[in-house]
C-alpha cells in the first residue's frame, strides 16, 4: 500500500538520518522544514519526500492533496495517567476555595480518593473510559503515550491497570508503553507501614508483571511525604531484575536527591522538575535521561513551571508531556501543553514542538522510529488545518487545528 501526501505546504520536523535520538540546547531551536514539498507512505513506514518539483512519475493506491496544510509527525506524550475511573471536579472545587494540593490529599482526596474509585471499578469500565480518552487525544495529533498505572494502590487494582493497559496495547492503533508505578502513595491500609507495602509491590506484584509481559518501564513519586530517594532506589533496583527500565516522577515540591537517585540508576527520564536547584541542573548533564517537564500540572495546581528555559540555555535536552490524569491533569491535549511551554517557560514554538517529537520520542523508548519525519520511522504524521504556519499551533491555543491523523500508514 502506498499513499502520496501532495503539495504539502511546509513538511516539519525533518531529520534526515535515525543517527540523532534526541536534541540538546541549541539543537532544541531547529525545526527542519521543507515548503511546497511531497511525502510518500509505503505500507505503514516513510517511504520518501522531497521537493514537489523533485517528484519522481510513481504508481500510488491512495494520494491526499495537503494544499495550504502542514504535515509534522504526531505528538509522543512520554508521561500519562490515562486509566483512572471517574473524575475530581469536586477537589478542583476544594483548590478554588482555598485548599492546598496536600490538604486535599490530607483529608483523604488526591490519588488515594482515585485508588478507591478505581478499585472498584471493572475491567472493562476502565478499558471503556481509556479507550473514549485516546479517541480524543489521538484526534489532537498523539500518535504514542506511554500509560502509567498507580491509581490502583493494591495487588488486584494495580494488575487490573496494567491489564487494561496491555489490552489498549493490542488493539489501538496509537504506540502505547505501560509503567508500573504501584509507589504512587502509600495506601490508607499500610499507614506507618510504609515498607510492608514496598514489600507487596516487589515480592508479590512485580513477579505476576513479569510472567504477564505487563510493562515496559518503573516508576515512584519520590517526594516528601511520599516515597524517599532510599523508597526510590530499592523500587529502581526491584525493578532491574525484571528489565525494568526506571522512569522516575522527582522535585515537584522538593529537592531531595532524586535526580542523582534517578541518574544512578539510569533511568530513562526524570519527571516533574518544577523545583530545582544547580546542582540538579548541573549533574543531569552527567547523564542520558530525558528531563521532562509536565506544563498543564503546573496550570491546573497553580505550582512553579519547570525551570526548562534556563535548562536548555545549559545546554540540556527537554521533553514535555501532558500528566493526563483526574487529579492534577484532567487533560490529555498536547497542543495546550506546547501553547503552555511558550507562553509561561519562554519556549520558542520550534523548541516546544521538538520537546513534544523528538524528545518525548526519546522519554518514550523510541526515537529510533517516531518522532520525527525520516525515512524509514513509523507513518505516524498530522496533517494540520490550512493554517499560516506551525507558530499558529501555540498562538491559537485550545483550539483543533488539526485536519487529518495517519498513524502506521492509515
Amino acid at each position: 500500500m502506498k499513499t502520496l501526501i501532495k503539495n504539502i505546504k511546509q513538511l516539519t520536523g525533518i531529520q534526515e538520518s535515525n543517527s540523532k535520538l534526541k536534541l540538546s540546547g541549541k539543537e532544541m531551536g531547529i525545526l527542519n522544514t521543507l515548503d511546497n514539498a511531497f511525502l510518500v507512505i509505503e505500507n505503514d513506514t516513510i517511504h520518501s519526500f522531497g521537493k514537489m518539483e523533485e517528484i519522481l512519475e510513481i504508481t500510488v493506491d491512495k494520494t491526499i492533496d495537503a494544499a495550504g496544510k502542514i504535515v509534522m509527525p504526531t505528538w509522543c506524550d512520554s508521561h500519562t495517567h490515562l486509566v483512572f475511573a471517574g473524575t475530581r471536579e469536586t477537589e478542583f472545587v476544594d483548590r478554588i476555595n482555598g485548599l492546598t494540593y496536600e490538604e486535599v490529599a490530607a483529608r483523604g482526596g488526591g490519588i488515594i480518593n482515585s485508588a478507591k474509585r478505581l478499585q472498584h471499578a471493572t475491567e472493562e469500565e476502565l478499558y471503556q473510559e481509556a479507550w473514549t480518552r485516546l479517541n480524543e487525544i489521538k484526534s489532537m495529533g498523539t500518535g504514542a503515550l506511554e500509560i502509567k498505572s498507580g491509581y490502583g494502590l493494591s495487588f488486584d487494582a494495580e494488575l487490573k491497570i496494567l491489564r487494561v493497559i496491555k489490552r489498549l496495547k493490542a488493539e489501538s492503533d496509537l504506540t502505547i508503553k505501560a509503567t508500573f508505578l504501584g509507589a504512587h502513595a502509600v495506601p490508607p491500609e499500610f499507614k506507618g507501614n510504609k515498607d510492608d507495602y514496598l514489600d507487596m509491590l516487589i515480592n508479590e506484584v512485580l513477579p505476576v508483571i513479569h510472567e504477564e509481559k505487563l510493562a515496559d518501564y518503573i516508576d515512584i513519586f519520590c517526594e516528601t511525604n511520599y516515597f524517599t530517594v532510599a523508597d526510590a532506589e530499592r523500587i529502581m533496583e526491584a525493578g532491574a531484575k525484571y528489565n525494568l527500565i526506571p522512569k522516575i516522577h522527582v522535585n515537584q515540591f522538593t529537592s531531595i536527591g532524586g535526580i542523582q537517585a534517578g541518574i544512578k540508576h539510569k533511568a530513562l527520564s526524570l519527571d516533574h522538575l518544577e523545583i530545582m536547584t544547580d546542582k540538579d541542573i548541573a549533574d543531569l548533564h552527567n547523564s542520558d535521561t530525558m528531563p521532562t517537564a509536565l506544563p498543564s500540572c503546573s496550570f491546573f495546581l497553580k505550582i512553579p513551571y519547570a525551570p526548562v528555559r534556563k535548562m536548555i540555555d545549559q545546554g540540556l535536552a527537554i521533553a514535555l508531556a501532558t500528566d493526563y490524569n483526574p487529579g492534577s491533569t484532567p487533560s490529555g491535549k498536547i497542543p495546550f501543553v506546547i501553547s503552555l511551554a511558550c507562553i509561561y517557560q519562554g519556549l520558542t514554538p520550534e523548541e516546544a514542538i521538538n520537546a513534544v517529537t523528538m524528545n518525548s520520542a526519546y522519554a518514550m523508548g523510541i526515537s529510533d522510529s517516531h518522532g520525527s519525519i525520516t525515512v524509514g520511522k513509523k507513518a505516524n504524521l498530522i496533517i494540520t488545518k490550512e493554517i499560516s504556519s506551525y507558530n499558529f499551533i501555540p498562538y491559537s491555543f485550545g483550539g483543533n487545528h488539526i485536519d487529518q491523523v495517519i498513524l502506521g500508514g492509515k
